[in-house]
């Protein structure tokens, strides 16, 4: 019997920043609703389940906008997971959040790097390619 294999290509077309930051997810919301004047807006968290492994839960705000949306994403699981490593985006453990722009948001293209050095709460912030992550899978939803 021939088997075939089904190969998709997805296309990731938003920017992704990793953000160190101790403080909880709320109030960095809330430092980055105050400093871009944004309404990231707490949505249900996130369930992945894995076969035959756990499930991970991810802690989700959502900022829509008319041309493109801005998640600030929990890295980490909020509950106890039974997964090895307990992490969205496992590549990138380091980063306590992931920022994730979809769209054309005018106000975050530029210099925002910058920009999110400057909130308070925010320790360190990088920018990533998410074509270059290994389990960028995990940031499709």
């Amino acid at each position: 019997m021939k088997s075939f294999r089904l190969d998709v290509d997805y296309d990731y077309d938003f920017d992704l920043y990793g953000v160190v930051s101790s403080s909880k997810e709320h109030t960095l919301a809330w430092a980055l609703n105050k400093s871009f004047r944004l309404r990231l807006i707490k949505q249900a968290d996130l369930c992945i389940d894995f076969l035959n492994k756990g499930r991970l839960v991810i802690s989700n705000y959502l900022h829509s906008a008319e041309h493109g949306s801005l998640r600030l994403l929990r890295n980490r699981s909020v509950g106890l997971s039974t997964l090895p490593s307990p992490f969205l985006v496992p590549d990138i453990k380091e980063y306590d959040y992931v920022i994730q722009v979809s769209g054309s948001l005018d106000t975050f293209q530029q210099g925002l790097l910058q920009q999110l050095h400057a909130v308070p709460l925010v320790q360190y912030v990088r920018s990533f390619d998410p074509a270059s992550l290994r389990y960028r899978e995990n940031l499709l939803f």
